[in-house]
């Protein structure tokens, strides 16, 4: 613990994976390396073997590290599991392919603390070094300035891989939508969804980039233009979903993102021909993603209800 700050109270950390073994315990080292550690670090693994070495790690550093293996895929359903495990009533988040920098933790759950019951903090995400030729992630915040959202706003605040919250508050929103994310046909978006739901319900979304957990460069540049297609797929999802006759706000949000990119990519068209390609199949994923939402997913509830996100009780110590 640092000098002249007071201990964490009780905290789990949830990490969620998928057949990315190496990343993961790498992760999962980067994190106990740091100046302070969850109480407890959860690992729920969706990958197609369990991973021995987890499961039989039992912790170190103080905290106690527990893992579990689930065949249900979707990332949104492993990370309300992990929820339904975790023991404590602070909860942080992020995910396997991820490197903690030494005082993230404790930066984001004294951030949580100190913002109050109403808030949800949120950390910076910039790159880690490329790991591959031209290595990317799609999924980072850079900015140096510290922002707090409150009510409706275009931006999509909340990134999940670096996220603190209460139990409570997590239940009173219902958790992730088990509809979307990775691992379901609308691979993403689930983060926003989440978002949007909690400044509906009157929430604050606080950025502090004083917390950094670094998302590591691995996609290949061939990957670019399906994650692109992937993650439009997911956003039109979204916006299905919350789209409404009595309330045109959502509607004019996707017209407004959809205008956006279609006219990036046509500026892109002389210079970067990829990069116009992507908003190009960015824009017909929304479009596709909405119409498979509305014929798929609509009416369907959400699972899981916010009474099936209590804790798991703690083991008797005798």
């Amino acid at each position: 613990m640092p000098s002249g700050q007071s201990a964490l109270p009780p905290t789990s950390l949830i990490i969620c994976t998928r057949n990315r073994p190496g990343m993961l315990a790498e992760t999962v080292r980067s994190v106990l390396a740091g100046r302070e550690v969850p109480t407890e670090l959860i690992v729920v693994d969706q990958s197609d073997v369990p991973t021995d070495d987890l499961a039989s790690a039992g912790g170190s550093a103080g905290c106690e590290v527990r893992y579990t293996w689930s065949p249900v895929p979707g990332l949104s359903h492993a990370n309300n599991l992990g929820v339904r495990l975790a023991r404590h009533e602070v909860l942080v988040f992020t995910h396997d392919d991820v490197h903690a920098d030494e005082f993230w933790f404790g930066t984001l759950v004294r951030s949580l603390l100190v913002a109050g019951p109403r808030s949800v903090v949120t950390g910076r995400v910039p790159p880690g070094p490329p790991e591959v030729p031209g290595g990317f992630q799609q999924t980072l915040r850079t900015s140096q300035t510290a922002t707090v959202w409150q009510g409706r706003t275009r931006e999509r605040p909340l990134l999940v891989l670096n996220m603190a919250l209460l139990r409570g508050t997590y239940a009173e929103v219902g958790g992730f939508d088990e509809r979307l994310g990775p691992g379901t046909p609308f691979p993403g978006a689930e983060d926003v969804d989440l978002g949007f739901r909690l400044l509906e319900a009157g929430y604050r979304i606080i950025y502090v980039p004083d917390a950094v957990i670094y998302h590591r460069a691995w996609r290949k540049p061939s990957s670019y233009l399906s994650i692109r297609w992937a993650y439009g797929l997911a956003l039109g999802g979204f916006y299905a979903k919350h789209l409404s006759v009595r309330d045109r706000w959502m509607a004019h949000s996707m017209l407004a993102v959809l205008r956006s990119r279609m006219s990036r990519g046509v500026r892109a068209l002389a210079g970067r021909p990829r990069a116009a390609l992507g908003d190009f199949l960015s824009v017909a994923g929304i479009v596709a993603g909405t119409g498979l939402w509305w014929l798929t997913q609509a009416g369907r509830p959400r699972a899981p209800a916010s009474s099936d996100l209590r804790p798991a009780r703690a083991p008797r110590e005798d």
